[in-house]
């Protein structure tokens, strides 16, 4: 098997002031893989050069330049280059409250909002993702701000719905929901899957197999997941990353380090700094 050059890679992940509900992606990955992992709010993911593989519930997509990715929140996924170059492409995470807002100013929808399709080929609002970042980076906020609600609103118009309220009646959805509480409750210090099953009046295996139905991942996988967004979070009011490890439950810094930059896409050291420059800077660069 041929040595893959992870040298040609690059990422920017950033938010811009403006649009404070809004993050920013973009970057070229080789041999990067992104685990298995969801967001709270969408994900919107456009490829200019290569190919970007999606492993999604339903399967895995090829996302080639002209496609469009479309992840509705909390929808476990994974990604990795579906050829040897990598793929380059940029991508928006809107909060659900963006993408609800503009669902109720701009189209019929009303409710709560998702998308029907997962990977689209529409070039036109690929281009558009790559108009967000371009106006973001300039510091144009109108023209960022503006294409972003064309971009959600038209993609709405063609692959939009809404959800039903969601009830879950299959046996052991509330043992699931109950053991993801405690999770987030102990993630400094969680039990074991024997533990927390006995704490549940339930067996590992039938708590494993329903915890996974419910969330689309083992319980272990879901709360490295949970570790890093709250990470996220702490980076973001300004926690230092070897802080920010300790309180959500990872051993050391490199631990952190590792999970973020596999589920995020950039360290937390980079991560923190963008941000930083983007609150001392207004969001806008000079390139």
């Amino acid at each position: 098997m041929p040595e893959v050059d992870t040298t040609q890679e690059w990422a920017r992940h950033w938010q811009y002031t403006e649009l404070p509900q809004l993050d920013l992606l973009r970057a070229r990955y080789v041999g990067h893989t992104f685990p298995r992992h969801s967001h709270e709010g969408f994900v919107f993911g456009s490829v200019s050069r290569g190919v970007e593989d999606v492993g999604l519930p339903g399967g895995t997509v090829h996302a080639g330049p002209g496609t469009v990715v479309m992840i509705n929140p909390e929808v476990p996924h994974s990604a990795r280059a579906g050829v040897a170059e990598g793929w380059v492409y940029a991508t928006l995470y809107p909060s659900a409250q963006v993408v609800n807002d503009i669902a109720a100013d701009l189209t019929s929808l009303r409710g709560t909002v998702a998308f029907t399709e997962t990977c689209v080929r529409d070039p036109f609002a690929a281009r558009l993702i790559t108009e967000v970042h371009r106006a973001a980076e300039e510091g144009n906020a109108l023209a960022a701000d503006s294409v972003l609600r064309v971009l959600v609103a038209g993609l709405l118009d063609r692959h939009g719905s809404v959800l039903p309220t969601r009830t879950s009646h299959r046996a052991g959805a509330s043992d699931a929901l109950r053991a993801r509480a405690a999770l987030e409750e102990r993630m400094e210090r969680p039990p074991t899957l024997e533990a927390l099953a006995t704490e549940l009046g339930t067996s590992p295996f039938a708590l494993l197999r329903t915890f996974k139905k419910e969330y689309g991942m083992p319980p272990h996988t879901w709360l490295t997941d949970a570790r890093v967004r709250r990470a996220r979070r702490m980076l973001d009011a300004g926690t230092a990353p070897a802080e920010a490890a300790a309180a959500v439950g990872f051993t050391d810094q490199p631990h952190l380090n590792r999970h973020f930059t596999r589920i995020v896409g950039v360290t937390p050291g980079a991560y923190r700094r963008e941000r930083a420059r983007t609150y001392k800077t207004g969001g806008g660069t000079s390139t």
